[in-house]
C-alpha cells in the first residue's frame, strides 16, 4: 500500500517538476522521498546535524592569498560550531587525487579544494564517492550528482581598482604580474585594465605571468622588470610584486587579500574576495540534505557579499577619483553596469 501510495503522489507531481512548476523542495513537500528525487537526476543526500565533516585540499600554502580566503571562511564556520574542520596544504598536483580519496574514504560530508590542474582525476574521486559533497575552485562547470564548483569572480571591484590606478599613473604605463594565464587570472587583469583604459585611454600595460602560484621572489624580479621598463603603477596578482613596488617607491594595487597595513603608502587599492557566501551556502545544503551539483561562482559577484572594494584612503587617492569610483561602484550594485567577464589572456599594449 505504502508503494503504491508513494508512485501515486510521483505520478501527479513528475510532470509539474519536469515543466520547472515546482522546484525540489516543493516536491519534497509533496511527500515524494530523496529516492524519487534521485531517479530524477538529483542526488539523495540524507539531512546532517551539525557539526558536518568538512576538509580542504589546498596545493599552497594557507597564507597565500587566493586559499587563505577560503581557509577564513572555513575557519569561522568551526567556530560557530557548524562544521569540524582539516585540511592538507602544499599538496602536489600529483598527490591530489590520492588525498582527496582519504578524505572522502574517512567520511568527509564536504571537501573542498581547487582541482585546475586535476580536473579528470578529481571527479572521478567524485564519481566514486556519490554521498560525499564536494565544492571546489575550478575552470569548468559543476558534474552531476556531486561536484559544485566556485571560482573568484572579482572582476567587478577589480574594475574599481583599475580605475584608481589609471587615474594614479603619471607615465601612463602600468605593470601587471599574474600566476597562469588561466580564466581565473586573465579575468580579473582584463577587468582591471577595462577600468584604467575607462578613465584613462593613454595608459600602456605590461603584462607577465611567472607560471607559479606561489613564488614571491619570482614575481617580484618580474615586477622590478616592469618598473624598469617605466611602470609606476603595479597590479600584484602575485604575493611579491608589492615588496617590488615598495623597495622602487611607486604604487600597487592588491588582489584578493587587503594588505595596505603591510605596505603603508605603496598599497592604493585593493579588489577583496570574501569566500563566506559559498562556503556558508554550501555547509547548509549539506546540513539540510539538498545539496547538489551547481555552479557557486555567482557567490562571488558583489551584489552576493562575495566581493569588494577595499575602503580608499583620502591621504592616498585624491577625493575627486574616490567620488568618480564609488559612483562607478554604485552603478555596479544597482544593476547599472556590468563589468566585462573577460577571460583571454591579456596582452601588453606597450
Amino acid at each position: 500500500m505504502v508503494l503504491k501510495s508513494s508512485r501515486s503522489g510521483l505520478s501527479r507531481v513528475l510532470p509539474l517538476f519536469s515543466s520547472g512548476t515546482i522546484d525540489r523542495r516543493q516536491l519534497l513537500a509533496f511527500g515524494v522521498g530523496a529516492a524519487a528525487f534521485s531517479a530524477l537526476g538529483g542526488p539523495a543526500f540524507a539531512q546532517k546535524a551539525k557539526p558536518i565533516k568538512v576538509a580542504a585540499i589546498y596545493t599552497v600554502p594557507v597564507e597565500q592569498q587566493w586559499v587563505s580566503r577560503i581557509h577564513k571562511a572555513l575557519k569561522a564556520a568551526e567556530a560557530r560550531g557548524d562544521i569540524t574542520y582539516k585540511f592538507s596544504e602544499n599538496v602536489a598536483n600529483t598527490d591530489y587525487e590520492r588525498v582527496m580519496r582519504q578524505y572522502s574514504q574517512e567520511g568527509a560530508d564536504l571537501v573542498v579544494g581547487e582541482v585546475f590542474a586535476v580536473e579528470r582525476p578529481a571527479r572521478k574521486v567524485a564519481a566514486d564517492y556519490p554521498k560525499t559533497a564536494y565544492l571546489m575552485g575550478s575552470s569548468f562547470g559543476p558534474t552531476k550528482p556531486n561536484f559544485s564548483v566556485f571560482d573568484n569572480f572579482i572582476h567587478e571591484p577589480s574594475f574599481l581598482t583599475g580605475m584608481v590606478a589609471g587615474k594614479a599613473t603619471k607615465s601612463n604605463v602600468i605593470g601587471l604580474v599574474g600566476g597562469y594565464a588561466i580564466p581565473e587570472v586573465n579575468r580579473l587583469m582584463q577587468a582591471f585594465m577595462e577600468g584604467a583604459k575607462s578613465v584613462n585611454p593613454n595608459v600602456k600595460f605590461l603584462v607577465t605571468f611567472i607560471n607559479s602560484w606561489y613564488d614571491p621572489p619570482k614575481a617580484k624580479e618580474a615586477a622590478f622588470a616592469q618598473i624598469d621598463k617605466g611602470a609606476d603603477v603595479l597590479y600584484a596578482e602575485r604575493f611579491g610584486v608589492s615588496d617590488a613596488a615598495k623597495e622602487r617607491g611607486v604604487k600597487a594595487i592588491g588582489n584578493v587579500i587587503d594588505t595596505s597595513s603591510q605596505y603603508p603608502g605603496t598599497i592604493i587599492a585593493s579588489a577583496l574576495w570574501q569566500m563566506e557566501p559559498t562556503i556558508d551556502k554550501a555547509i547548509k545544503e549539506v546540513i539540510e540534505g539538498s545539496f547538489v551539483a551547481a555552479d557557486y561562482g555567482p557567490y562571488s559577484y558583489m551584489a552576493e557579499g562575495g566581493a569588494s572594494l577595499a575602503p580608499l584612503d583620502p591621504k592616498l587617492v585624491p577625493p575627486e577619483v574616490i567620488e568618480l569610483v564609488l559612483a562607478k561602484e554604485k552603478e555596479i550594485k544597482d544593476g547599472l553596469f556590468r563589468v566585462n567577464v573577460n577571460d583571454a589572456e591579456p596582452k601588453p599594449t606597450l
